[in-house]
């Protein structure tokens, strides 16, 4: 029969290595999920002028806080839709349908009843989610 024993002292450090160590581990999954979902968004991201591509950006905020946020002031109109094709909370809320803009891009008058939503941040959100899942299982968590 083998037996190992170890003092308090030597069972204290053994168990601030481990934990020093899985620590590692969770700050590196909250790294590659934040780089996920980053990279997940501007994947899916409708390329026009890549304004909105652009603007996902991400940084960490410590060893275990990430951050990606869509700097587009319209990227929500893109996620939800617009007009008669609005989705998410509330649907369209549209007074008049349709309506004219004038389009600098185009240089003339523009008649929409709205457009179709293009998901990219939830698509790219529930995929960060479920690789943070994963891994946080593997470690045990």
């Amino acid at each position: 029969m083998v037996r190992i024993t170890y003092s308090g002292r030597q069972l204290m450090r053994a168990a601030q290595r481990f934990e020093e160590g899985l620590l590692d581990k969770v700050s590196d999954i909250v790294y590659e999920t934040a780089r996920l979902i980053k990279s997940q968004a501007q994947a899916l991201a409708p390329v026009d002028d890549s304004g909105l591509k652009d603007s996902i950006e991400m940084k960490m905020l410590g060893k275990y806080n990430a951050e990606v946020t869509v700097g587009a002031n319209y990227a929500i109109w893109v996620e939800f839709g617009t007009g008669i094709y609005a989705q998410g909370p509330g649907g369209s809320r549209a007074k008049k349908i349709p309506w004219v803009y004038y389009s600098e891009k185009l240089g003339h008058w523009v008649t929409s009843s709205g457009n179709r939503a293009q998901p990219f941040w939830g698509p790219a959100f529930d995929a960060g989610g479920e690789y943070f899942k994963t891994e946080m299982r593997r470690l045990g968590l």
